[in-house]
């Protein structure tokens, strides 16, 4: 059955470094109707380390958040599938086996283990021994064009028992960019006895029309939230690309995203102080700081005065001195 960019459901992407619990409940109050962690490390885990803990800790009103899990042992994914499940907070476990960072790759995690579907079938199946909740998996069609290992990987899935199947379309040599190839995410569809997740490419109205015409159940949508996480209504929008892209509206966007995404991470830093009382958790002005570089100027990409902006803001560190920079920006009506 082939959905309309209007029914389909719209889902968060793991992405590492970005997904953590305030930027998913931001986004989920732009209509995502699912979230997934940041990629949690199944031998981190294994081996006791609470700042990979702190990867699985939910905000009230997230909504429904998947955890994703990494590795490639089967008998650290089971002990991480077990310990994600007595948490209570999770309505899915999804394996990686698509991430095509060298970092993840060299370790034989990620999309690594495209080259190999029974051992992905065999992480599978011992993650569903150890867990209640549905079990997905997210991949690539194959390592690059004329190594195509989707229909290999999709029957690992389906005889592991899996309930979902998530697909980049893209091979793990195009990395993030690049042609989606939307032949194959239909051929996966057509074969698939389970519901298929379509990922890649998306960040506008026309691409996920494209992406829905191949039948997925679902669009993740990754980077292309990032700058704007507004997304998610956005292309449930029939409004036309005028009014949804007008410079005042995204203006006032930009404004509402950054100032809801700073008061969650202020509320998020406390939960993690609380809840980890034994671990170092930085303090409100370093916690801010990381997150300002790493994400928080993306919501003023585009406007005039963003470039000497983003520049100051290299120089700052406190909370005081980002409220100062950004306030300075807005009263200019910029």
């Amino acid at each position: 059955m082939v959905h309309s960019r209007f029914d389909i459901k719209y889902v968060l992407a793991p992405l590492a470094g970005f997904t953590s619990a305030p930027f998913r409940l931001l986004c989920r109050q732009y209509g995502a109707d699912l979230a997934y962690t940041e990629m949690v490390s199944a031998a981190g885990l294994a081996h006791g380390s609470s700042p990979t803990r702190q990867l699985m800790e939910l905000m009230p009103g997230e909504g429904p958040v998947a955890c994703q899990l990494f590795g490639s042992k089967p008998d650290e994914l089971a002990f991480a599938a077990a310990e994600a499940d007595k948490l209570h907070r999770f309505v899915e476990i999804n394996l990686n086996a698509g991430c095509p960072m060298p970092k993840i790759t060299h370790e034989g995690d990620g999309a690594a283990l495209i080259h190999d579907p029974q051992l992905v079938h065999d992480c599978l199946v011992a993650i569903a021994r150890e867990t209640r909740l549905p079990v997905t998996l997210k991949t690539r069609p194959g390592p690059k064009p004329d190594q195509v290992k989707l229909f290999e990987l999709l029957d690992a899935a389906e005889t592991a028992g899996c309930a979902g199947f998530t697909l980049h379309g893209r091979f793990t040599s195009q990395m993030h960019g690049g042609e989606v190839h939307y032949d194959l995410l239909a051929e996966a569809v057509r074969r698939a006895k389970i519901p298929v997740t379509g990922n890649g490419g998306v960040y506008n109205p026309e691409t996920a029309a494209r992406m829905a015409e191949t039948g997925v159940e679902a669009i993740m949508i990754g980077r292309a939230a990032l700058a704007n996480p507004w997304i998610f209504s956005d292309l449930r929008s029939a409004e036309p690309p005028e009014v949804l892209e007008a410079p005042e509206r995204r203006r006032q966007l930009q404004n509402d995203a950054f100032a809801g995404h700073l008061a969650n991470l202020l509320t998020f830093r406390d939960q993690l102080a609380a809840n980890f009382p034994n671990d170092h958790v930085p303090t409100v002005d370093g916690f801010i700081s990381v997150a300002l570089h790493t994400h928080l100027f993306r919501y003023f990409n585009g406007r005039p005065g963003s470039a000497a902006l983003r520049k100051r803001l290299n120089a700052i560190h406190t909370l005081a001195e980002v409220r100062a920079a950004v306030g300075e920006l807005l009263a200019n009506g910029r």
